[in-house]
C-alpha cells in the first residue's frame, strides 16, 4: 500500500561518535515528498561581519520581561568568563562579565556575528594575539547580524542582538541540550513524540532521554505488549507470527495516539508496526522520528541515501517527519542522538508553527489516516477524496 506523503520534508542528521553533520530541509509540495538539504550551522564556519560599537549609551537597557538566564563556564584557557542573557522579545541582551580583564580601548574588542554564530575576541596588544572570550557556531536560532550593537558598561561587555523570529523565546544564547529541552516546550505544545526505527533498543534509549529532558512520560510498546501477553515478544512471534505482533502494537498505538506529553518508543525490525506503511494511521498523531543506521561517511552520501528511502517508500519509516542517521551505535551517545532529534524537531516546527494544532485536529477527527491533508468532518476513508480542510 502506498504511504501517505508529507507536505514537509524530513530534516536529516548524520551522527557519529567523532562528528555530527546536519542537513536542514526545504518545504516540498504535498504530492512530492522530496528533500532538499543545506549544510547546517553546526557544520559550517561562521562568516565574519562588522558589528557596530557604541560607547555605553546612558539610560538604555533591555527590558527585563523574562528572568535572565545566567551561565558560567570557561570560554578560554586564560579568562574564565560568565555571562548573563536576557530575552526581551525582539531584542536580546548578552552581558559578559569581564571582571579583572583589562580592556584598553573598545578597539581591542572584536565581535563577529552571522545569522547563527557569534565570536567575541579581545586583542592582546602586548602579545599581538586575539584571545577568544566567547565563540559559538550554534546560536539558539537566527539573528539579524547586521543589527548587532555592542558597548562597554563598566566591567561588562554588553551585546544587543535582534531576533529573526520575535515570537520565539530563547532560553539561552546557545543551542544546547538544556536550551533545546526548555525551548521545545513552547514549540511542541504537548504533542507526543514517536520514535521509530530498526532497533528497539535504540528507540527505547533515545525515547527515555527525550522524555526525561522534556518532562514527558516515557512509554515503550514492548513493555506494554509483554505486560499484556505475559510472555516475551519473540515467543509471541514464534507462536502466532510477526504480523500478529505488529497488529497488536498497532492497537496499542491507537490507544496512545490520544495521549499528550509522551515519548513513545516503538518496536524495531520485523515485529514493529512502524515498518509497515499501512500501520501509520495513529503514528501521525504525534511527531515521528526515524532513527536509521547508515554507512555514509559524509553529508552528500547521507543526503542521497535519505532521498532514495523517501522516493522508494520501501519501508513505512519513510513516513517519518524527522530522520536521524547514525554511524554505528553506542549507548553512551543516547543523549547526543536525542539532542539531534530535538534540534530537527525545532527546525520542523519553526518551518510550520501550525503543526502542533494540526496534530490536535487530526486526533480530534479520529486519526483517520488523512495526514497531512486533513479532510472535513464526516469524511469516510473508503470514499472518494473530498479534498483537504481549509
Amino acid at each position: 500500500m502506498a504511504a501517505a506523503t508529507s507536505s514537509t520534508s524530513s530534516p536529516l542528521h548524520l551522527y557519529s561518535s567523532k562528528s555530527r553533520l546536519s542537513l536542514n530541509p526545504l518545504p516540498t509540495s504535498p504530492t512530492h515528498n522530496t528533500v532538499s538539504f543545506f549544510s547546517s550551522p553546526s557544520s559550517s564556519f561562521p562568516l565574519s561581519l562588522r558589528s557596530h560599537c557604541r560607547r555605553r549609551p546612558r539610560g538604555r537597557r533591555l527590558g527585563r520581561s523574562n528572568a535572565p538566564c545566567i551561565s558560567c563556564f570557561s570560554l578560554s584557557s586564560t579568562f574564565p568568563i560568565s555571562y548573563e542573557f536576557t530575552d526581551g522579545s525582539t531584542d536580546m541582551e548578552l552581558r559578559l562579565q569581564l571582571g579583572g580583564i583589562e580592556v584598553p580601548s573598545p578597539r581591542n574588542i572584536s565581535v563577529d556575528a552571522d545569522e547563527t554564530s557569534l565570536a567575541i575576541r579581545l586583542k592582546d596588544t602586548k602579545a599581538g594575539l586575539l584571545v577568544t572570550l566567547m565563540e559559538t557556531a550554534s546560536l539558539f536560532d537566527r539573528i539579524k547580524s547586521s543589527e548587532t550593537i555592542w558597548y562597554l558598561d563598566d566591567d561588562q561587555l554588553v551585546i544587543n542582538l535582534k531576533k529573526h523570529d520575535p515570537d520565539l523565546k530563547w532560553p539561552d544564547i546557545v543551542e544546547s541540550w538544556e536550551s533545546l529541552t526548555a525551548g521545545s516546550m513552547q514549540l511542541l505544545k504537548g504533542t507526543s513524540i514517536f520514535i521509530v526505527g530498526e532497533s528497539t533498543e535504540i528507540n527505547q534509549k533515545v525515547a527515555r532521554e527525550l522524555a526525561v529532558g522534556l518532562g514527558y512520560t516515557p512509554l515503550n510498546t514492548q513493555e506494554l505488549l509483554e505486560s499484556f501477553a505475559k510472555e516475551k515478544l519473540d515467543l509471541w512471534a514464534t507462536d502466532e507470527g510477526l504480523e500478529s505482533v505488529a497488529e497488536a502494537e498497532a492497537a496499542v498505538l491507537e490507544i496512545l495516539s490520544s495521549h499528550v506529553r509522551a515519548v513513545v518508543a516503538t518496536l524495531g525490525g520485523q515485529l514493529g508496526a512502524a515498518r509497515r506503511a499501512n500501520r501509520w494511521q495513529h503514528l501521525y498523531a504525534g511527531f515521528t522520528v526515524w532513527i536509521s543506521s547508515t554507512e555514509a561517511t559524509d553529508e552528500a552520501s547521507a543526503k542521497e541515501e535519505a532521498k532514495k528511502h523517501i522516493e522508494e517508500r520501501s519501508v513505512g519509516y519513510s513516513n517519518a517527519e524527522v530522520v536521524i542517521k547514525l554511524q554505528g551505535w553506542d549507548a553512551d551517545h543516547s543523549k547526543s542522538v536525542a539532542q539531534a532529534s530535538l534540534r530537527a524537531l525545532k527546525q520542523l516546527v519553526l518551518s510550520d508553527k501550525d503543526l502542533p494544532s494540526k496534530k490536535t485536529l487530526y486526533i480530534r477527527l479520529g486519526c483517520r489516516g488523512d495526514w497531512p491533508n486533513i479532510k472535513p468532518p464526516g469524511w469516510d476513508p473508503t470514499s472518494a477524496d473530498d479534498g483537504p480542510m481549509d
